[in-house]
């Protein structure tokens, strides 16, 4: 079954081509999840405007780049395990091993761990955290601009899992099969 269109840049309306040329200046490439993005002018803009603002927020980017691997297999999405695999290990700076364990929602580094874990909460209860998972939370000194920041990136990468398994976009990065 064929999935979502890949569009080119260079064959994009003069609106989708700025929006090519936004992803490309953030991204440093024009990425398949872009491509299919495409088809839907403002579901792209939304992608990057989230995208954007969450680069300027508290969660620095390995931890980000863990809370995408565990929303990746969390949603069984390879084609988000392997962009996010790929960032985390050769631009975020993690180790193979770190990047393996963030999929178990697991982190040498405490303060990830505990976003992870507030993340892992969100994604097995579908938002509906328990009391005990805000306590343990607060406990763990995730302040309610992490908290919110954390739920911003699990709903961001929630949309680009959806988009990519949803689309069937082809990877174009080094696989990693949530199976692994």
């Amino acid at each position: 079954m064929s999935g979502f269109p890949l569009l080119e840049p260079e064959d994009a309306p003069a609106a989708t081509a700025a929006l090519f040329a936004e992803a490309q200046q953030a991204f440093g490439m024009t990425a398949n999840l872009t491509k299919a993005m495409a088809n839907s002018p403002s579901a792209l803009r939304g992608y990057l405007d989230l995208s954007d603002a969450l680069r300027h927020g508290r969660i620095p980017l390995p931890t980000r780049e863990r809370l995408a691997l565990l929303v990746a297999q969390h949603n069984s999405s390879d084609y988000a395990l392997s962009a996010h695999t790929y960032r985390a290990t050769k631009v975020a700076g993690l180790t193979p091993d770190e990047a393996s364990r963030a999929r178990r929602a697991d982190s040498t580094d405490p303060e990830a761990e505990a976003c992870l874990a507030f993340a892992h909460a969100l994604l097995i209860h579908n938002g509906t955290v328990t009391d005990a998972d805000l306590l343990a939370a607060h406990t763990t000194g995730l302040s309610p601009e992490l908290l919110l920041e954390i739920i911003a990136h699990v709903a961001l990468n929630v949309f680009t899992t959806y988009v990519t398994t949803a689309g069937r976009v082809a990877i174009d990065w080094p696989q990693t099969r949530h199976t692994d």
